[in-house]
């Protein structure tokens, strides 16, 4: 009996757990990198009985966030190299996030303004129509800056976030690259 017990005390591996909240664009990266740093899949989150988290809405549209789970034994070697490429790796994703909200932000804001302004002038064009007497010719002349601040904050945005995107295109695949050679330096440790 004591011999069976020592057989399945010696075949017992400890794991260490850990849950990641990324957005969905960047899931699939990470189900293929976190393997480099000694990490899979955690097999139990499926199980009955187990609660796997739902994708969780950062804001409305089309971003979301996805829990992962992943485990890694406990005795793995080289594990403080590991997790120093792993914190790596992690700071390389937050900074694609960041890059990747850099694109609409600045954008945003010019939009925003523009329609602001051109409320504006359409609130002053108002004013003079209904004002007594009317003052027509100062109507026309705030309606069309009025229009174009409304009209313009759509073209606006899309050219700003074409030329940003065009901007941060090689500091993002710079990140991919660095990347890459996180994950083979991680796996060379692995093997």
């Amino acid at each position: 009996m004591t011999g069976e017990r020592r057989q399945e005390s010696a075949g017992y591996v400890g794991y260490e757990y850990r849950e990641i909240s990324v957005p969905r664009e960047y899931a699939s990266l990470c189900l293929d990198s976190y393997p480099c740093f000694g990490w899979e899949e955690d097999p139990n989150q499926g199980r009955p009985g187990r609660r796997r988290s739902p994708a969780i809405p950062v804001a409305p549209g089309p971003k979301e966030m996805e829990t992962l789970c992943f485990r890694r034994a406990r005795s793995i070697s080289g594990k403080a190299e590991l997790t120093r490429l792993q914190r790596n790796f992690d700071s390389c994703i937050a900074e694609l996030r960041a890059l990747e909200r850099s694109k609409t932000t600045r954008a945003a804001a010019a939009a925003l303004t523009a329609g602001v302004l051109g409320t504006a002038f359409m609130a002053g064009s108002t004013f003079a129509a209904v004002s007594t007497p009317p003052v027509v010719w100062l109507t026309i002349l705030l309606a069309i800056p009025g229009f174009l601040g409304w009209i313009l904050p759509y073209f606006l945005y899309r050219a700003m976030v074409r030329w940003k995107a065009a901007q941060i295109e090689p500091l993002m695949e710079q990140k991919y690259d660095e990347i890459n050679e996180i994950c083979e330096r991680g796996s060379r440790l692995l093997h």
